[in-house]
This record gives structure tokens, sequence and C-alpha cells, in this order.
């Protein structure tokens, strides 16, 4: 697979990705075939001449998914060649060309939207985070996504966001502790849960980063005296967040979360916090508009 940007994925990830892509591509052919094939194309095509079609944006974005696309033209038909003439993570132009594939027309027809579906979901996703990463420029300040993904999508959607200069927080509820305020609340309190999942680790030999979530200053104190490595700063105005840096002064990395938008994550970035967290990046980023046209 042509991947990009994940020098810093565990080798598992890597190979979940592309578990989960060839998972995907199964099922999306088996909803769009169900085992009787695409009946237009052999209808109409009879003698099944090799033709070369160019995949485009109709819009300005940052492409990702360039290696589903090539995956999914695989399963298809082997003999389809494909020539990458942009990367995952470069921007592209409205009418840009993407790639070429070349092989039999209704081999390609019938993989085509099955690829679109996928480069377009994942530029979309790659192309929002850019703009959040632009948004943010010369702060310091880095934007992460969240488990807000489509199930099933996990490390594809995870990988756009990267594409788009993002930062992957957690993969999943097993790569980090997340202690969150329906944990706090069933614990008895931050201290307690933080010393729950100390004696956790301690017990079995673990060692992950523990983050905890605070809704206000006062929270923020308690958690400061716990020994944890990130603090999130659950839907917290800029003002308050502002307070919150400067109360902690560089002891713990703080994470600001909830509600942000592109009119609103500037301001917030500007008050000092080390990251943001944007679920929209997975859960609400459009589809970049991409096409295929035969020649």
């Amino acid at each position: 697979m042509n991947l990009r940007n994940i020098e810093n994925w565990p080798a598992e990830w890597t190979s979940a990705l592309q578990r989960e892509g060839e998972l995907l591509i199964e099922q999306a052919f088996q909803e769009d075939l169900n085992g009787l094939g695409d009946v237009t194309s052999q209808a109409i095509f009879k003698d099944d001449a090799v033709k070369t079609a160019r995949i485009f944006a109709r819009e300005a974005g940052t492409a990702a998914g360039l290696f589903m696309v090539e995956r999914v033209f695989a399963v298809r038909e082997t003999s389809i060649q494909v020539q990458f003439l942009k990367r995952d993570g470069d921007a592209v132009k409205p009418a840009e060309t993407l790639l070429r594939v070349t092989g039999p027309v209704s081999a390609l027809l019938t993989a085509e939207r099955t690829a679109l579906n996928f480069l377009g979901r994942l530029s979309g996703i790659a192309t929002l985070t850019q703009k959040f990463t632009q948004a943010v420029s010369g702060t310091g300040t880095k934007i992460l996504d969240t488990r807000k993904t489509t199930p099933g999508w996990r490390f594809l959607e995870k990988y756009a966001v990267r594409q788009g200069g993002g930062t992957n927080h957690r993969m999943g509820l097993f790569d980090r502790v997340l202690i969150k305020d329906n944990h706090i609340q069933a614990a008895g309190g931050i201290r307690h849960a933080v010393q729950a999942v100390r004696d956790y680790f301690s017990s079995r030999g673990l060692s992950l980063p523990i983050e905890v979530e605070v809704r206000n200053l006062t929270e923020l104190k308690e958690a400061l005296g716990q020994p944890i490595q990130q603090i999130m700063l659950d839907n917290m105005d800029a003002e308050t967040i502002s307070h919150a840096v400067k109360l902690v002064s560089g002891r713990v990395p703080l994470e600001a979360s909830g509600g942000v938008t592109l009119e609103t994550v500037r301001k917030i970035a500007e008050t000092g916090v080390d990251f943001i967290s944007v679920g929209a990046l997975t859960h609400s980023a459009p589809a970049l508009d991409v096409s295929m046209l035969t020649q």
C-alpha cells in the first residue's frame, strides 16, 4: 500500500489499517453487486476493450485514500494499471487529476463508485483537518482527532486526519487512559479514579498515558495533584482556558475540547493550550467532490 505520514504509527496499526481497508472493499462490492454483478456494464460491453480513465477533483482540497482507490481496482480486476499523479496529503486544485487507471472498461466502471466513495470520504476528512491546522498555524497548538469515527472506519479516518496535518489522539480504548466525567462520578472523584487506574496497572505490569477530563478550575486543581500525563479541559470558554493555562504553567499538557469550530479554534489556540480536539474532523467532514472520466 502506498501509505504516507504514518512514521510514528505502531506496526500493528498499519496492519489494522490494511485489514480494515480490505474488509470494507469486500463489503462495498458485496452490497453493490449482490452476487449478480454490474448488469449495466455487462449488457453494454461485449468485447471489454481496454480504456484509460482519469480520477480528478472537482474542488480544492487535500487528497487522502489514494491507496484505497488502487486496492479497489486491483480487487475488481488484477490487470488494471494505476498511475498516481498525486499522493495522500497533497493539495489538489479543481479539475486536477489525481490518478489514471487503465484496464477493461467494464471493470473500471464497475469499480468507479466504490473507489470514489472511499476517496471522497477520506479526502473530505483530510481537507477539513487541513483547514483547522491552518487556522491555528503559528500558535504551537496541535489539532487532535477523537473516537467520533464511523464504525468500522476507525483506522482509515484517523489516517485521513494525518494527511490533513492533524494528530491522532488515541486510536481506541486500548492505547490510552482517558478518565472522563462518568468515570469520575462512578469512582467517587478524580483522586479515586486515578488511584484505581494506577493500582490496576501495577497489578498487571502495564504502563499507558493517563489523561483526566475536568469541567472547571476546581476540578483542574484537583487533577494537578495527581500523577497524570495530560488534562482535558471540557467545554470551557476561551477566557476560562486562559486561566487554566496560567494555573497549570506548563506542568502538564492541556487539551481543550468541546464544540470547537473553525470560527472559534484560533481564539482557543491563542490561549496557549497545547492541544485542541475536534470531533467534527471525522463525524462532520463533507466528502470532497471527486469524479472519474473515461478517455
